[in-house]
């Protein structure tokens, strides 16, 4: 009776959000432009300011009840939330879609939207989240086997069963999402498993991943290597052409007897296994789909990390193996975010941040902005973020004024706009040097020490800012700790001077609202702008030149 009961309010809220979502041709999609890679929903281009919820939040709508409204107060627009197959499929071929539901209800009444995180054969490498029929039947779906012949708790990425099982999940997932909330766009993307990967060793040794191993590598993969050979990951370029740069040949002709090969053998078979998925559930719904990596770091042997994921040096791999997928996305918990962020920023790949380290590193703000202004992301999303909403912080901060000058950003060029942090090392290392960049006729240098704070007070690491032009002579600064000097070039006179600088915020219909017009102590009687610490401001500037 209670499973009636349950069975009969679940298909009563599926069929009221199915009667509330109009009709709409177009769902969310990725476009490519002139202004770079762009996310546009409902035609129009967006930047998801998100967070991702903790890995078990999402199971219970009880458990989420009090933070979605806190979620909203800290202006986000996104959420990134876990679907796990053992919720959605507790008996083969029998779905439960309330989890699902309660999400997209709960989403829309704060007028939040959604990225869909499918927790489907792997979670962090591991299949800790497929269903107990899954997980008691072995011999059906088949896991991974270690050297030594003991088993793993992941499955084979080279079982038919495995990828035939959650691929029709997945499916599922996808044709429910276009029946519930098609024209409705609250779901935005969704993720196609989470940070796969191998541990604790390169490659998987069971009877059908030993057969593959000995086969011959396929030509799709070489013909890729040939055509992108000017352009592909300099480690997987010099290991391919220490090898001669053969295009025939089984896995260790090609790349090594190591376990750099057994990597990249790991890497196209998870490719493969992941595009069978995007293709099943782009049949259903063709939203924009991607993978998520867990980062590998120097000195670490594949194995140490999840090895054959979408991580930098086989990103070639996965656009080979896996075209069906629109992104490959890094997750950034190491401190040079810069150097790796950069890595996925490419012309074929749009840079999207789904764990941008945990929602309370104070770094966040500087990466936000870094990512936005200087790399062109669609979307930047800390991590845990419910378990910050007591005391939100420095990204809600943030993000207030990257919604703000959304608008303004998504409408700048690469060359009209730029983002501004410290590089920091894979140590830790802070090299605060000032950068520069060209934007709209002028040099502007930006340095990251407060030159009115003593240095000891100054958490150097995380100042940052963007700079983007708004018209002729004039341009939006925005973040926090930076300062920023301008010179012209070209021809014309040769000194540049501050005409007006206004502190303010942009309204909810995007009318700038002035506050202070600074000068005197607060420009340096003209010399520089300054945003200061402890705050993310904005500032709209304007120049001119003399001699």
């Amino acid at each position: 009776m209670i499973r009636r009961r349950r069975a009969a309010a679940c298909a009563a809220l599926a069929a009221l959000l199915a009667a509330a979502a109009p009709a709409r041709a177009e769902p969310p999609r990725l476009v490519h432009s002139d202004a770079g890679w762009q996310l546009r929903v409902a035609g129009k281009p967006m930047l998801i300011l998100g967070g991702e919820l903790g890995n078990s939040s999402a199971s219970s709508a009880a458990y989420m009840a009090p933070h979605w409204a806190k979620l909203r107060a800290m202006h986000l627009n996104t959420v990134l939330a876990p679907v796990s197959w053992e919720l959605i499929e507790p008996a083969p071929g029998r779905f439960d879609w309330r989890s699902v539901d309660a999400l997209l209800a709960s989403a829309r009444a704060e007028h939040l939207h959604l990225v869909l995180l499918w927790f489907g054969a792997w979670k962090n490498s591991m299949s800790s989240y497929v269903p107990a029929w899954v997980k008691r039947d072995q011999a059906q779906f088949p896991r991974v086997t270690l050297p030594d012949g003991q088993g793993a708790e992941i499955l084979s990425a080279f079982a038919p069963a495995n990828r035939a099982a959650d691929a029709r999940a997945f499916a599922a997932l996808m044709a429910h999402l276009k029946a519930v909330d098609g024209g409705r766009d609250t779901v935005l993307m969704v993720q196609v498993e989470n940070e796969i990967g191998m541990l604790p060793t390169a490659r998987d040794h069971g009877p059908a991943a030993e057969a593959a191993w000995h086969a011959p590598v396929p030509a799709a993969l070489t013909a890729y290597l040939v055509r992108h050979r000017a352009t592909l990951a300099p480690e997987l370029k010099r290991l391919w052409e220490a090898e001669g740069a053969r295009t025939s040949g089984d896995w260790t002709s090609l790349f090594g007897h190591g376990a750099a090969a057994a990597e990249i053998f790991t890497a196209w078979h998870y490719a493969r296994y992941a595009d069978a998925i995007a293709a099943a559930g782009k049949a259903e719904y063709a939203l924009p789909l991607y993978v998520n990596a867990a980062l590998n770091r120097t000195g670490k042997a594949p194995g140490d990390y999840p090895a054959g994921g979408p991580i930098p040096h086989l990103i070639d791999i996965w656009k080979a193996g896996a075209p069906t997928l629109d992104m490959l996305a890094p997750d950034i918990y190491f401190p040079n975010f810069s150097d790796l962020a950069g890595r996925f920023a490419r012309p074929d790949n749009a840079l999207f941040i789904p764990e941008a380290n945990n929602a309370g590193a104070p770094e966040g703000p500087a990466n936000a902005f870094y990512a936005f202004g200087q790399l062109g992301a669609i979307g930047f999303s800390p991590f845990s973020i419910e378990s910050i909403d007591a005391k939100p912080g420095a990204i809600a901060d943030s993000y207030a004024v990257l919604s703000q000058i959304a608008p303004t950003l998504l409408a700048a060029g690469p060359g009209a706009r730029a983002g501004f942090r410290p590089r920091v090392l894979e140590d830790g290392t802070v090299l605060d040097q000032p950068q520069q960049a060209e934007i709209n006729g002028y040099r502007f240098t930006v340095s990251f020490v407060d030159p009115w704070t003593p240095r000891a007070e100054q958490t150097i690491a995380a100042h940052g800012g963007l700079i983007v032009a708004t018209g002729p002579d004039s341009v939006l600064i925005a973040g926090t700790g930076i300062t920023v000097t301008a010179e012209p070039i070209g021809p014309g006179d040769p000194l540049a001077g501050i005409e007006s600088a206004w502190e303010g915020t942009f309204d909810a219909d995007g009318r700038w609202q002035p506050g202070r017009l600074l000068n005197g102590d607060q420009t340096h009687q003209g010399r520089h702008i300054r945003l200061p610490l402890d705050t993310v401001s904005i500032q709209q500037v304007r120049y001119y030149r003399y001699r």
